[in-house]
């Protein structure tokens, strides 16, 4: 008898777990890559298809907070692909 509650437990806790994940998973949809392009092509002002810190800044502040984890290379600017890119592995 005992090993059924445990085991009923453990299945509850579990279902718990599962149903946590779906639900942050739920609150955070990744972004469309269609809406970030048409937002991109906004806020690159000057259309070299380059965003520097400060084009992201007044057109993608997203963008602009976490502009150094894309500039990965420190060239100044982030392309419309690592935006996407980044976007779908966070």
């Amino acid at each position: 008898m005992i090993c059924k509650l445990k085991l009923g437990a453990s299945v509850a806790v579990m279902l718990l777990m599962v149903t946590m994940v779906v639900s942050c998973v739920d609150q955070h949809p990744k972004p469309d890559p269609q809406i970030i392009a048409a937002r991109f092509q906004a806020a690159d002002t000057n259309h070299d298809g380059k965003l520097t810190l400060e084009e992201a800044k007044a057109g993608m502040p997203r963008v602009a907070a976490v502009f150094s984890q894309i500039d990965v290379e420190n060239k100044g600017y982030v392309t419309l692909e690592q935006i996407q890119a980044f976007a779908a592995n966070h």
